[in-house]
């Protein structure tokens, strides 16, 4: 009852879709883009791609090394399986199912059946999520959004289990990390809290020592994407992440900035995670009379819940510079994901016990579909976003490149093509250019001197005919993850300034050119950590299966 009533939430919730076309939110784009790119390298026989091909209009970008696996490999197999029109909105249902089970599952180990539905229902809509969905399209987020719930009850598990119960947290945080990194770093910050919390209760270390343990193993689970995306950051210009109105001072609840659209936004992602605080407030206060039918978690809630409020407001700046890696969420009012957790929680057990508890359904629904048709009425819904990303590809174009993943030395802007913006370039650029290192600048080559025999997304392999010595410039920006050969010898390639442009000196003559995207040491590093605690989770899985069942 608790899965079919959140399928007609989560369907509601995309039925404006099925007539508007989808919400285009701020990462709208974003996401699509590497949807598509990610299926167009499954036919090319690219299984687990690394490298976005046609970012930054061809010249591509290490995106799929820093942005986690989880929401681009869903996405590109619904579209891949349904009409690419259909992929988002199927993408927000699947994960508000997510959301509601895992809410469902929490909920159901201290309230009563009617009131773990109710929680289910309320977190997988809750007022975050509407706005994830309608205006910011962050589709890795809200999938990571809905896993927070299946983490913490895997924490519970396991401090009531013991080391029995070290695999129900391990696997749902490493999944979380796999998602969304800003996400999963406030699941790692919250869970900290928990064990400290429990720690405090309890009056033991144990449970900081099991959470440790137990998160230690996600982290291992989850390195193949971790390690990688941690030391390739020397390699990019990852703090562009922080640029502009994108760090955490800027973007506090009712923050005041010059830029009048960012400064509605923030305004109303405030007044709603204002009118989330108050009811979680009130909520908590009437279920504070329940505390010994809830051993333990209220308290836990109710720190968490005063953790995610506080981290909203500037006074928590000092947490913000100080904490590891805390920065990099950018946004503050993002902990309003972790607040809704609480507040559909201690909400649904506070009208458990109402003397009239419909009263308070009804007004919750009011207030939520209220918030929904404002949000729908405001949102910006467009049909054309995918059909334009997909032409593009297709005619070779390719699709914006993100400033943080730039490799160093490299200004989007002026690559060979773009416009003072970075927009759309009305005709792709060539494949191969010739460099004039005098001048600084891309000459054209006019004849056939350069016969292109595959040019793919890990792979460039050409052969130039009998010329002098010159410099050729590949539609393609210098990393170092790429291994270049020439007539079967390994070269190391230059960059062309600015740009970070990849260029290869040739000596006279003919010659063969191999360029393959290759594993870089630490990504081989990073899955041999990943397959090294998946084996010994297994091996440990079995053994404590063997002991319970002796």
């Amino acid at each position: 009852m608790a899965l079919l009533l959140v399928a007609i939430a989560a369907t509601a919730v995309i039925a404006p879709m099925f007539f508007l076309g989808n919400a285009s939110g701020h990462d709208f784009q974003f996401h699509l883009a590497s949807w598509l790119d990610v299926a167009g390298q499954w036919r090319e026989g690219v299984p687990f791609p690394r490298w976005a091909e046609w970012a930054n209009w061809g010249y591509g970008e290490p995106r799929f090394i820093f942005y986690p696996p989880g929401s681009w490999m869903l996405g590109a197999t619904l579209g891949s399986l349904l009409p690419w029109r259909m992929a988002p909105g199927a993408f927000i249902w699947l994960a508000l199912m997510l959301a509601g089970f895992s809410m469902w599952r929490f909920a159901r180990e201290w309230l009563t059946p009617r009131e773990a539905t109710a929680a289910a229902l309320l977190y997988a809509i809750n007022p975050y999520h509407l706005i994830i969905v309608y205006y910011r399209s962050d589709f890795a987020e809200l999938l990571a959004s809905a896993l927070f719930p299946l983490a913490l009850w895997g924490a519970v598990r396991m401090l009531r289990e013991g080391w029995r119960g070290l695999q129900f947290l391990a696997v749902p945080f490493a999944l979380i990390w796999l998602a969304n990194a800003p996400a999963a770093v406030l699941a790692t910050y919250s869970l900290m809290l928990l064990f400290f919390v429990a720690s405090i209760l309890r009056r033991s270390i144990k449970p900081l020592i099991l959470g440790g343990t137990s998160m230690a193993t996600g982290f291992g689970l989850a390195a193949f994407y971790i390690f990688p995306a941690a030391y390739e950051q020397r390699w990019v210009q990852i703090h562009q992440a922080l640029a502009d109105l994108l760090s955490p001072e800027q973007n506090f609840l009712f923050t005041r900035a010059i830029d009048p659209e960012f400064l509605i936004f923030n305004w109303k992602v405030s007044g709603v995670a204002m009118g989330v605080m108050l009811i979680t407030g009130i909520a908590a206060v009437l279920v504070a009379r329940r505390r010994r039918e809830l051993p333990g978690i209220w308290c836990v809630l109710l720190a968490l819940g005063a953790a995610a409020t506080l981290l909203m407001f500037p006074p928590s700046l000092f947490l913000w510079r100080w904490l590891p890696k805390l920065e990099f969420v950018q946004f503050p009012w993002r902990w309003l994901g972790v607040l809704n957790f609480v507040f559909a929680f201690f909400f649904a057990a506070a009208i458990g016990r109402a003397k009239r508890p419909w009263v308070a359904c009804l007004a919750i629904t009011i207030a939520l579909a209220t918030l929904a048709v404002a949000l729908v009425n405001d949102g910006w819904w467009d049909s054309e976003d995918i059909p334009v990303l997909s032409r593009a590809i297709q005619a070779g174009r390719g699709y914006e490149g993100t400033d943080e993943y730039q490799p160093l030395g490299c200004d989007r802007y002026e690559l060979p093509g773009a416009d003072a913006l970075g927009e759309m370039m009305a005709k792709p650029a060539s494949r191969i250019q010739q460099f004039d290192r005098d001048a600084g600048a891309l000459k054209p080559i006019h004849d056939n001197s350069v016969h292109i025999e595959r040019w793919t997304a890990n792979e460039k392999r050409f052969a130039p005919q009998e010329a002098g010595p010159r410099t050729l410039a590949l539609r393609l920006l210098n990393y170092p993850g790429w291994r270049v050969q020439v007539d079967g010898k390994l070269i190391s390639p230059g960059a062309a300034p600015e740009t970070a442009q990849t260029l290869i000196a040739l000596p006279a003559g003919a010659h063969q050119v191999e360029v393959q995207f290759t594993s870089t040491e630490d990504r081989v590093a990073g899955v041999m950590i990943s397959a090294i605690f998946a084996i010994l989770l297994v091996v440990y899985m079995f053994f404590i299966g063997t002991s319970r069942n002796s």
